[in-house]
Order: C-alpha cells, then structure tokens, then sequence
C-alpha cells in the first residue's frame, strides 16, 4: 500500500524523481529478502522433517554459534552492523526452531508453518513457497 508523502513545495522535481527511484531500488530489494527467506525456509522445513524422522533434537546449538559468527564476519565485510545481523539472525533461527518442534510434534509437515495453510499445501504448488 503506497502513502503519498508530502513534500515541501520548494522540493525539486529532481529531488523528488531521485527519492523515488531510491525507494524503488529499496522496494525491488525488500522483495527479494522476501523470496529468499521464502527459499530459506524451504530448505529448513526439510531440515525439520529429517530431524524429525530419526529423532534429532529441533535446535542445534554448536551450528547455530558457528551460523551467527559466520554471518557477524559477513556482516562486518559487508559495513553491515554485526550486532544488526546477529539480532536479525537469531530471530529467524528461533523461527525455524520453532517450526522444527511444530514438525517434531506432527503439527507442521510442508507450506508456511501455520497448521491451516500445511494441510492445503501441495507437495510441487509453486505458489506456495515452503512446500517441498
């Protein structure tokens, strides 16, 4: 949903048309973080069926730590805050811990991790992206 913002009347058209392109650049990067958490998720729900199936426990601490200094490393060659990508890191990895157990307990088996949306899901539906 697009909110006209008000500019001031002395904003250049330049300004503006530069603004906009800006944000259109971010837009078309916000999509993709989108469609990669999609295909993240894709990979962690067959994590959490395999462990699942012989019984491994949902998290795994000593992956998760060598997972967060690995990406605090990318994060700092990337001049992205490592606290930022650690905190944003940690949130996804308590997600799929979370969906790990769901599966674990024969909650959650494929789709975007709530129970209704699992058991419409089909194994190949492209419009769903965590289906297997």
């Amino acid at each position: 949903m697009a909110v006209n913002e008000e500019l001031p009347a002395d904003a250049g058209q330049e300004a503006i048309n530069e603004l906009q392109g800006i944000r259109q650049s971010i837009d078309n990067i916000d999509a993709a973080l989108i469609h990669l958490l999609a295909e993240r998720f894709k990979f962690t729900q067959s994590v959490g069926r395999l462990k699942a199936q012989h019984g491994l426990p949902p998290a795994d601490p000593a992956r998760e730590f060598l997972q967060i200094q690995r990406l605090r490393g990318l994060a700092e060659e990337a001049r992205l805050d490592p606290a930022f990508a650690e905190k944003f890191l940690n949130f996804i990895i308590a997600e799929v811990i979370h969906h790990h157990e769901k599966i674990a307990g024969g909650d959650l088996g494929r789709g975007t991790g709530t129970p209704a949306s699992d058991a419409a899901a089909t194994p190949a539906d492209p419009a769903r992206p965590d289906s297997a």
